[in-house]
């Protein structure tokens, strides 16, 4: 149960990076079918991209035993405090078309973060179909989410979920290390 709680408690905060993007995206009024398929894209990343860290992290552990889990808590902690300091500084927004290869550098900048994460999971053998499709999920949903409320709300939740986010990591680090 504690590693299920893990596991969607770290899917949402990887999933509000895609959320705080596609917020501030749905400002510019996206079409509603451009931000669907853009959800899927950003969910197929979000499997993709810490699904390969997954991997490359159960290979590793292989051949390495006591240390595997300080290093992927250590990891998770960096990401998020990582996280933390980015949302407090001031972003320039790149403008991305929700059109052609709008969509797959929109999906690669929002889920390559994921990937470290992944691996990390991988020093810890985690289980790994479960993981990277909640990835997936998690984020493609936030994703929509993000670009409903960003087509009727203000740009203030961006930096918050942002933080949230970094917090969550950071938490989970803690937890991983102690």
């Amino acid at each position: 149960m504690e590693q299920l709680t893990s596991l969607i408690l770290l899917s949402i905060a990887l999933g509000l990076d895609a959320f705080s993007v596609s917020l501030g995206m749905g400002l510019q009024s996206v079409r509603l079918r451009h931000a669907f398929y853009t959800g899927i894209v950003i969910g197929a990343f979000h499997i993709l991209m810490p699904g390969l860290g997954i991997l490359l992290g159960k290979w590793l552990s292989d051949s390495a035993s006591e240390w595997a889990t300080l290093a992927g808590g250590v990891m998770l902690f960096g990401l998020g405090a990582y996280a933390v300091l980015a949302s407090f500084t001031e972003k320039h927004s790149v403008s991305y078309r929700m059109t052609g290869w709008g969509i797959w550098l929109f999906a690669l900048s929002v889920s390559i973060d994921s990937f470290p994460v992944g691996f990390s999971l991988g020093l810890r053998e985690a289980e790994v179909y479960i993981s990277v499709l909640s990835f997936g999920l998690f984020s493609m949903v936030l994703t929509w989410m993000g670009f409903i409320i960003g087509r009727r709300a203000g740009g203030l939740l961006g930096t918050y979920s942002e933080l949230l986010g970094g917090s969550i990591l950071c938490a989970l680090g803690l937890n991983a290390i102690f």
